[in-house]
């Protein structure tokens, strides 16, 4: 008999993971803190996830429909500084449609799903950590995500950097715009729900793309905010962690969501042995820590480097001066965070 797996977290690395272990005949229960559907604050765009990938999830044909994004621009201020052409097209699809579709397929291969249930956080066998973030209450960041409808745009994928924050817009299903933003948090700045991601907007110098939001339907309903969390790897405690909850990359890659799922698929073999037996559940914890290190350390180590940048007044001005004299080297970027 094998042994069964649980998994806590509901988002995409643990709704993936889920699927993936059902349709190899591994008994696994997932607990979900909340239900579904839901917004999540996310970018809402795949950016280099391989197909191959996807197909070991069984995920492949859900987001084969999804919308395809192919061309970028980026702001600095309301200063547009650079249009491009991605070398291969993103996705784009929003959580709320997605994460609930993930959660159909789990249930239809098996897995037993709980929808508002917590799990407590310890060290025990057979106990898959994806429930999110590591909290943080001294962390400085604060991040908003909202919905548009019939709101201007001037590319798939728009970057947007202010003076201390950056946003990205995406297109998404339906003909609506994921408006996802990441700030230092400032004092003073107040109001609620879309107001504040507009108050920030106003606050770090991006009055262009808050102008066209305002002339937009914003959906308040999709309005999302967080904080309390931190950016890159997550606490080593001896959980069996995957996902947010191993490690989180700066938004603006576009790594996030890819990252998710091959985190997933990193930790189904040594999953799967253990639930045969044939691995203890100390050599399966350390196994997946060794692997995800491996997969993703360069595309945290590239992050960790440009991330500060886009927060630095010099930083900005450097981007800005090598998008205008065609220097910037977007691809090889675009390449590196793969």
């Amino acid at each position: 008999m094998m042994k069964r797996i649980t998994i806590a977290g509901g988002g995409l690395a643990g709704l993936s993971a889920g699927i993936a272990l059902a349709e190899r005949g591994v008994p696994v229960m997932l607990c979900e803190a909340g239900s579904y559907p839901r917004h999540r604050v996310c970018g809402e765009f795949i950016n280099g996830v391989d197909q191959g990938t996807l197909e070991v999830l069984g995920i492949a044909d859900i987001l084969g429909t999804a919308r395809l994004l192919s061309s970028t621009t980026w702001f600095v201020g309301d200063e547009r500084v650079y249009d491009a052409m991605l070398t291969e097209p993103a996705i784009g699809v929003s959580r709320h449609s997605l994460d609930e579709r993930l959660a159909e397929r789990f249930v239809a291969r098996g897995g037993e799903l709980k929808e508002k249930a917590r799990v407590e956080k310890k060290e025990e066998e057979g106990l898959v950590w994806a429930a999110g973030r590591q909290a943080d209450r001294e962390s400085g960041w604060i991040g908003l995500k909202v919905h548009a409808r019939d709101m201007a745009t001037v590319a798939d994928l728009e970057m947007h950097l202010g003076t201390a924050g950056y946003v990205g817009t995406a297109r998404v299903e339906g003909g609506r715009v994921n408006i996802c933003g990441l700030f230092r948090r400032q004092r003073g700045i107040g109001g609620k729900g879309v107001e504040l991601l507009l108050n920030y907007l106003r606050e770090n110098g991006l009055e262009d793309l808050r102008g066209r939001m305002e002339l937009g339907d914003l959906d308040s309903a999709a309005f999302v905010g967080v904080s309390a969390f931190r950016l890159g790897r997550q606490v080593r405690d001896g959980l069996c962690r995957v996902g947010d909850a191993e490690s989180i990359i700066p938004p603006f890659t576009g790594n996030g969501m890819s990252m998710a799922f091959e985190a997933a698929e990193t930790a189904i073999d040594p999953l799967v042995e253990f639930s045969e037996g044939n691995a203890s559940w100390g050599e399966t914890v350390s196994g997946i820590e060794a692997r995800l290190e491996k997969r993703f350390a360069k595309r945290l180590f590239t992050a960790r480097f440009l991330h500060p940048l886009f927060f630095r007044e010099l930083g900005r001005m450097m981007l800005a001066s090598s998008a205008r004299s065609g220097v910037l080297p977007f691809q090889f970027l675009f390449k590196s965070l793969r």
